[in-house]
């Protein structure tokens, strides 16, 4: 028999359920709650890979948050919102999903909310971009909001019910779900200050260090370095991110020292992802040819 390590997790993110499953998880709070400390960091696992077998076998394990990207391992709509579900729902509760959605395109933004995740945007530069993602992801003309409302989504006195009574059901959503920015170029991390500043609706921010560092011509490296250029761009990233008091999000991967280093400071982290996991399928492969080498061309028999 396998013997898996099975620690407590508890309830999760049960805490910030709204009344229902078919709707998003209050992830805003989750997030400001970690930011202040209340709670520890939300911990997830990124998924490279468009699958809902996956999604199914992760949503049990005790995950805080499951990033699904559909960004960079295209699916269809049906496929994306099905794993949402599944995550959802195969994990009681406990789980929180977020779909990185493959651009700032208003059906994409749409499709993501209304299966019931919040979402990561990439690749923001500017203030219009950020705007435009807030608009396209918030109900009502106060936020300057131009999500449509989905008339079956939810179903009215069942699945529908608000959390806070004392709002609408869309005031409702638009606190619930999370929205995440990708800061991947110089150009957003300069004007990063300015983004922040039109649109303090944003929850999190996520610097992109692989695609930051390619776009300023310095070698990929994973995403670290310390050239000096490198060193200045993260400085104002973190100096804008204490400015602005909001949470910031990244990776933190590998043995205890690498993720205690690249953890510092963050609310949101992703500690696994699938793709990792598989690579690291090779070490099992090592091992197994390791303990049968090879003979020669005869058999134990002494035969061909």
């Amino acid at each position: 028999m396998f013997d898996f390590p099975v620690g407590d997790n508890g309830p999760g993110m049960n805490a910030y359920r709204s009344t229902s499953l078919f709707q998003p998880h209050r992830t805003r709070q989750a997030i400001r709650d970690a930011h202040a400390k209340k709670i520890q960091p939300l911990m997830g696992i990124y998924l490279a890979v468009s699958s809902i077998p996956v999604a199914r076998l992760v949503a049990p394990l005790g995950f805080d948050t499951v990033w699904i990207d559909w960004e960079h391992s295209s699916c269809n709509v049906e496929t994306m919102t099905t794993m949402v579900h599944e995550i959802m729902f195969m994990s009681e509760g406990r789980t929180i999903p977020f779909v990185r959605i493959p651009g700032h395109d208003h059906a994409s933004i749409g499709y993501a909310l209304d299966a019931g995740a919040s979402i990561i945007a990439p690749q923001v530069d500017t203030v219009e971009q950020a705007r435009h993602i807030i608009s396209a992801a918030k109900f009502g003309s106060k936020n300057k909001g131009t999500r449509s409302a989905p008339p079956f989504r939810l179903i009215p006195n069942l699945t529908d019910l608000p959390h806070d009574i004392e709002k609408s059901l869309h005031e409702n959503l638009n606190d619930q779900a999370a929205i995440m920015i990708q800061v991947e170029t110089i150009e957003g991390i300069n004007n990063l200050d300015a983004i922040l500043t039109a649109c303090p609706e944003i929850d999190a921010v996520w610097l992109g260090t692989l695609d930051c560092r390619i776009s300023m011509n310095l070698p990929a490296n994973f995403g670290a370095g310390n050239e000096p250029e490198w060193v200045q761009a993260q400085a104002k990233y973190i100096e804008t991110m204490k400015k602005h008091d909001k949470p910031k999000a990244g990776f933190a991967l590998g043995p205890p020292q690498a993720v205690t280093a690249m953890g510092e400071g963050k609310s949101f982290l992703i500690v696994a992802a699938d793709a990792v996991a598989i690579i690291g399928l090779t070490r099992d492969l090592a091992t197994a040819r390791d303990l049968f080498p090879a003979r020669g061309a005869k058999d134990q028999y002494g035969e061909l």
